[in-house]
């Protein structure tokens, strides 16, 4: 399977590529810097140089172009201002999910946020960031050409992952690992019976597989 993951220098899309190719997939990181092209080699992944914010749909649909999925994991990252929380976190995920339908490219995974909400209240940078996740996953559950799966996790933490998690529709606030969340994007991937769904993710006491087939209806 090859799957083009927007923000692939990214934390958990690094975390991810390596466990797609670990599982002889072929992972292609979008990123913005050629710098980082090295890393995502190291990681098993194939580099594409696209600047999401300023790159055309043509181009985009370019890059996506032959792949059986793709992963939306890019974000305008803590330290950046209330501007590029629309420009990245929102309007990317739009462009991305734009040329995925071009592209032909039907399986789609998000990954969200806990309390994204379009409608979101308050002026701080986080509110802004919600509001723009949130608007960025009703663009892309709009859209019938897509098979969607919008992964929101809790608070993300380096700690090592165990494997076992919470996965629903609302899990409430909690912990999780990036291990943990590339694993569940990996599971999601392997299982098109998610598409349609969008999920929480905490640790918890379940294992990963068992509680994506529980989702799924398996």
């Amino acid at each position: 399977m090859r799957v083009v993951i927007a923000g692939g220098h990214g934390q958990i899309a690094l975390r991810l590529e390596r466990l797609l190719a670990a599982g002889g997939h072929t992972p292609v990181g979008v990123i913005r810097r050629p710098e980082q092209a090295a890393d995502l080699r190291a990681a098993g992944a194939e580099p594409v140089v696209l600047d999401l914010e300023s790159a055309s749909v043509t181009e985009v649909t370019a890059a996506l172009e032959g792949a059986d999925a793709a992963v939306f994991a890019a974000g305008a990252g803590p330290g950046s201002g209330a501007d590029r929380k629309d420009t990245v976190d929102r309007d990317a995920a739009v462009l991305f999910a734009d040329a995925a339908e071009r592209a032909g490219v039907r399986r789609f995974l998000v990954v969200s946020s806990m309390g994204a909400d379009a409608t979101h209240q308050g002026d701080e940078i986080f509110d802004v960031y919600l509001r723009a996740k949130g608007a960025a996953d009703d663009a892309v559950r709009s859209r019938p050409g897509l098979d969607w799966t919008v992964l929101r996790p809790g608070m993300l933490t380096d700690d090592a992952g165990t494997g076992l998690v919470r996965l629903e529709a609302r899990t409430g606030r909690g912990p999780v690992p990036r291990d943990d969340v590339a694993a569940a994007l990996a599971e999601l991937l392997d299982t098109p019976a998610t598409a349609g769904l969008t999920l929480e993710l905490i640790s918890g006491n379940t294992p990963l597989s068992v509680a994506v087939k529980d989702v799924a209806g398996n």
